[in-house]
Formats: C-alpha cells, structure tokens, sequence
C-alpha cells in the first residue's frame, strides 16, 4: 500500500470554491477563474508515494508545490479529490482525526529552520514528542538519539543561536526523526543553505533515508536537486503535474515542450547512471571453469576478454584471450587471472564519475547492482559515447589511456581475484 495516495486533488481559493472545480473540469483556465475571484492553486493532482520512496515534487514559484505539501500535512483541506496517508482518507476525517494522524504518522521538515530560541537545541528535537505527551526521561532519549543520527551529538544543552545555519538545519531534521513518524515532508528545507551546506545536507538525507527506509516528500524549485536525491519526481506547472519519472525518464522522456526547456541546461553526466549505460556481454565465465571453456568461449564470442563471476553472481576478476590461449598451450588447469586490477561500480554511480574510474584502468568497467551481483559492463568507448556533449573536455581522461581492446602482454604474473567493497567498489 502507498503511504501517500492523491486522487484528482483540486485547492482553490476564494469564495464558493467548489464553482472553480466545476468550471476546471469543463475546461476552464486559472485566468478565467482569477477574473471570478478565484485561485486555481492545485489542479486535479494525483500521485503516490511508495514506502521509503524520496518523491520530489518541483516547480517554480506559484506551480502549486507548497499548497500541495500542506494539503498532505492536512494544514489545508481539499477542495475536491481525495487523499490517503496510509489507508486514512484525510478529506474525510474530522479536524481532530487529522491532527491524530499528523501526530503519529507525520512530520514536517520547514525551510527556515522553525527552531524556538528560547529552548536548547535538545528542547527543540524533542517538541513534537513533548506535545504528543512523551514523558521527558523518553523524549530527551529519543532527542539525543536523533540528534546523535544528524551529527550533532553533544550540542543538546547549546541554544539555536551558537549553531550555523546548516547545523540548525540538522537540528529541524533531528526533531523530525525523533518524532519516529514514517512520513517525512520537506518544504524547500535546503534551500536557505549555501551551496556546500546544501550538499553535504542532501548527502545525509539520502544516507538517513536508505537507513532508516523513512519516506519522504521533498518540495524544491531547484533540478539538480531533485534529480540528485529524488527516487522519482513530479515536475509542477501551474498547478498541474505535468510529468512524473525517474530523472532517466525525464531527461531522456520529456512529456511536454515545457519540460524539455527545464531540462535542457542540466549537466546529464551528473544526472546519468552506470545503470543506462551499461551493457550485457557475450558471455562470462564461472568461476569454477577452466582455461579451455574460457578459450571456447573467447571463440565464440570473438571478445577480447571475459568477466569471471563467482557462485552468488558477484564479480570475481578478468582474464583475456591472450592469456587463456597460453594457458591452454601450457596445459594449465587454473584460470589465468589478468595483471590489471577490475574496475567495479556500482549501478547508481553519476556517468561524470566513471571517468575517474575509467582513466585507471585497461579493462571496461564492471557494474554491480545493490546486492553487489553482477549487471554489466561498460567499455571504454560506451562511456565516451554516452557522455557525448554533455562532457566537452572530460578532464578524467586527459592522460593517454590503451585501447580497451587490447589484451595486456602475455606472462603478466597472475594476480588474486580483487576485493570489493560494501558499496561493490574495486579497493
């Protein structure tokens, strides 16, 4: 079940609202509804937000985003439509059965901080659980907790006023977590940061995220934010939702004129994954086979190499035809392990990344997906073709690299299968 479920919802402002629905759903426009003293904020929105899903929705200012997050916060209620959180349809509960529900499934993540100066920044974390009656001894545990989560340990008994603002920041996140709701909004909770504050905030929202599995609703005007952190987005424009993707799917699928112009200045290398680029090879090799499978398998797929895979399908090492063909001259029955160490990353890792990788290396590059198995490969001239404009100078591959074709030369000392790491990197 989605934890957060919008059906055709509509808020408008203004006296009898329930007319500008009506005239909406006839093909009316906001203009036609500002002459008639009326605001069109959200216009027939629906979507769902999986659990443990950052679902961001973007816009520019006016698009609707803001309306949109108080309308799941229940602080606004629908003009049509129907909303869920959980199996709880919030148009149809009374007032106090919204505040129940924005209690034990809620909580809200402001933009300017909403830190009371008066109170010690362990004060602030623990305020939603003080006013959900949350005896101190258990609230004041659960606050340095959460406290201790955002990388603020030790700073409970400090006020607001001796932190920068990122820390504050992390003081308005610790407060949400400690609330131990499952629900997560954010209302352009970084965009009063500067640029670095902002990264390192998105950086730990993602680590807090895949931790603890909360789910979030972000709300941000800004792209390359919600293409960095966002699971998928729902892009706003007037009210409506004119697209909901994956970043892949919107920059590569833009559903309208409208998008296409939002998109078309974002850095792809950045937005890009090893993912989508990937591709299958001819074969690989278990790592339990011989030298003379490998030869027969080079034959037939006329590759320069092959990757080694071990029982659970992750990524053992390399070995090239050169080298397979000696060891079956030789009569071997061991594989002959490449010289050159795998490169191996992991599916999500940015395109503008794998140069680095890539610039390192003579074999392609090994992906792995979440569980560290095996997914593809990609060769060298892959990646360049796949960066294409969107890396005019790629500074990673400035220093002259062999062509990934072709094999090391022969008698290289066999090296062990490469470690990896818990991300599925090479060490």
């Amino acid at each position: 079940m989605p934890a957060i479920t919008a059906d055709g919802l509509y808020k408008i402002f203004g006296r009898r609202p329930a007319r500008g629905v009506d005239a909406l759903r006839k093909g009316g426009t906001r203009e036609q509804l500002r002459e008639d003293g009326l605001t069109a904020a959200v216009i027939d929105a629906s979507f769902s937000v999986e659990p443990g899903e950052i679902f961001v929705v973007m816009g520019l200012s006016g698009s609707g985003k803001s309306t949109l997050i108080r309308m799941v916060n229940g602080l606004l209620p629908a003009t049509a439509g129907e909303l869920y959180i959980g199996d709880r349809n919030l148009t149809s509960l009374s007032p106090a059965e919204v505040r129940d529900v924005r209690r034990k499934r809620i909580s809200m993540v402001f933009q300017h901080f909403a830190l009371m100066p008066h109170r010690t920044v362990g004060e602030n974390a623990a305020y939603g659980l003080e006013v959900s009656g949350v005896n101190r001894k258990d609230r004041e545990a659960k606050a340095a907790e959460a406290l201790e989560m955002v990388g603020l340990k030790g700073w409970g008994g400090y006020k607001p006023s001796a932190l920068s603002g990122g820390m504050q920041q992390r003081v308005g996140l610790a407060r949400a977590l400690a609330a131990g709701t499952d629900i997560m909004l954010m209302d352009e909770a970084f965009s009063a940061l500067d640029p670095l504050i902002r990264r390192d905030m998105q950086d730990q929202l993602i680590d807090l995220q895949q931790r603890l599995e909360k789910t979030v609703l972000f709300i941000t005007h800004d792209l390359n934010e919600a293409m960095r952190i966002g699971d998928r987005i729902a892009m706003m424009r007037d009210g409506r939702i004119v697209q909901i993707g994956t970043s892949e799917e919107i920059l590569n699928e833009p559903a309208n004129d409208y998008v296409a112009r939002f998109i078309q200045d974002v850095d792809r290398s950045r937005v890009l994954t090893a993912e989508s680029i990937m591709e299958q090879p001819h074969e690989t090799l278990g790592i339990g086979q011989g030298p003379r499978t490998a030869h027969k398998l080079l034959r037939e797929s006329q590759a320069p190499w092959l990757v080694v895979l071990k029982r659970d399908r992750t990524p053992a090492g390399v070995v090239w035809e050169d080298d397979v063909a000696r060891a079956v001259s030789n009569g071997e029955d061991d594989l002959p392990w490449s010289a050159y160490e795998m490169p191996v990353v992991a599916h999500d890792t940015p395109i503008a990344e794998l140069f680095t990788v890539s610039a390192q290396h003579r074999t392609p590059l090994v992906v792995t997906d979440a569980e560290g198995r095996f997914a593809g490969v990609i060769p060298r001239v892959t990646l360049l073709t796949a960066a294409g404009a969107a890396l005019s100078e790629p500074e990673a591959v400035a220093e002259p690299v062999p062509d990934p074709g072709a094999p090391p030369p022969s008698g290289g000392a066999p090296v062990p299968a490469p470690s990896t790491s818990e991300d599925g990197k090479a060490r």
